[in-house]
């Protein structure tokens, strides 16, 4: 059979100009580079976590308040924590994995949220797998029997009454979440509404006191149960009926050329790669729109290469006064940063400013200024 195939093609291509021949060569490499190019990238889209920052792992600056875990935010008062509490004497003191981790208190008329905007909405029908890690804290007297995660468009109102349809919850009848004082693993199928934007964690009983239950009930006192959470992620499951169908029109080789962010094979650490058509608004450090795509790629190449730690590094030219320099590279390089946590990037991040203190072009030339005004990453670890 393979020597008849031969045969055919061998008389085929006899037929062919020798152009021809190399054309048809050409585009058949291409669809199948191209196939298994987009194959690779929806194998990993599956992977793809939706909560952004769901180690809490990248931060604006050292803080206790949550916000500055970007783009989390509170209902009520959350702590955040970016080191173990030095008066943690148990096992498993610290955060899960990393160095950041947040906490929820709850007592008999008050509780804490979680919450933070998805990467991008869910799609209609689509099955998503949530999973997040819970422990309960040291000094707690008591635990609460659920705690879970809702789902929404617009996010959690406190006081609301969530449908069961809504959320994923872990429930504990006869005792509460405890597991001495170990992690305790959430976990469960979401099947999306379409349009949800919002993911909510906590616990969504419609009274918390009747859902607290004391530790040891010989204790007397305040009851009181606080909960660490780490390592929140929602990533799509994988279904049969999903296909990639890649159609070529004419010669994309120069889009493909285009599609990926040009990074050397052999990068290392101390590497910088500077980001090309990055722009922002004259003065400030608001990114204009036509700075996306090259963004985008640099959010897919993080996303393939999730253990590399980067640091995003601002630079300007010498226009105006090394103090204003210097600020303005670094909100410059810390909206990059927050672009990039946005796109669901969970690599550990860091960003600086340089202000003009280190040129790779003359100062003389507009040419030479504009190389100066860049934004580059770094490698800080693979």
């Amino acid at each position: 059979m393979f020597k008849r195939n031969k045969s055919i093609l061998t008389l085929f291509f006899y037929f062919c100009s020798d152009s021809m021949a190399k054309l048809i060569i050409k585009y058949c490499f291409l669809a199948f580079y191209v196939f298994g190019t987009f194959s690779v990238l929806a194998q990993d889209a599956y992977e793809k976590n939706y909560i952004p920052n769901g180690s809490f792992e990248n931060y604006r600056k050292k803080s206790g308040n949550i916000k500055n875990a970007i783009p989390w935010q509170q209902i009520a008062s959350v702590d955040y924590y970016q080191s173990p509490l030095s008066n943690d004497t148990s096992k498993f003191k610290g955060a899960r994995t990393g160095e950041c981790y947040a906490g929820l208190r709850y007592q008999k008329k008050y509780k804490e949220f979680l919450q933070v905007k998805l990467s991008e909405p869910l799609k209609r029908g689509v099955k998503y797998e949530f999973e997040m890690y819970v422990r309960l804290g040291f000094w707690s007297n008591a635990m609460v029997k659920s705690m879970g995660a809702q789902f929404s468009k617009a996010g959690y109102k406190p006081g609301e009454i969530v449908s069961k349809g809504s959320i994923v919850d872990s429930i504990c009848k006869k005792s509460g979440l405890f597991n001495n004082y170990d992690w305790i693993r959430i976990k469960g199928i979401y099947t999306a509404d379409g349009g949800e934007k919002f993911v909510t964690i906590g616990n969504f009983s419609e009274n918390i006191r009747k859902d607290m239950v004391k530790e040891n009930i010989m204790k007397v006192g305040f009851k009181e149960a606080y909960y660490f959470v780490d390592d929140v992620s929602l990533k799509r499951l994988k279904q049969k009926e999903d296909e990639v169908k890649t159609v070529v029109v004419g010669s994309s080789l120069d889009a493909e050329k285009d599609s990926v962010l040009e990074v050397k094979s052999d990068i290392k650490v101390g590497d910088k790669v500077v980001l090309k058509n990055i722009n922002f608004e004259n003065g400030h450090y608001y990114i204009i729109p036509e700075s996306f795509p090259e963004l985008n790629k640099l959010a897919a190449y993080l996303l393939r290469h999730p253990n590399m730690e980067v640091r995003i590094n601002g630079h300007s030219d010498n226009s105006g006064s090394p103090r204003k320099n210097q600020k303005l590279s670094e909100l410059r390089a810390r909206t990059v940063f927050e672009y990039l946590i946005g796109k669901g990037v969970q690599n550990k991040m860091y960003f600086k400013g340089f202000g003009d203190a280190q040129p790779i072009a003359t100062n003389d030339t507009d040419v030479g200024k504009a190389q100066n005004r860049r934004v580059e990453f770094e490698i800080i670890k693979q």
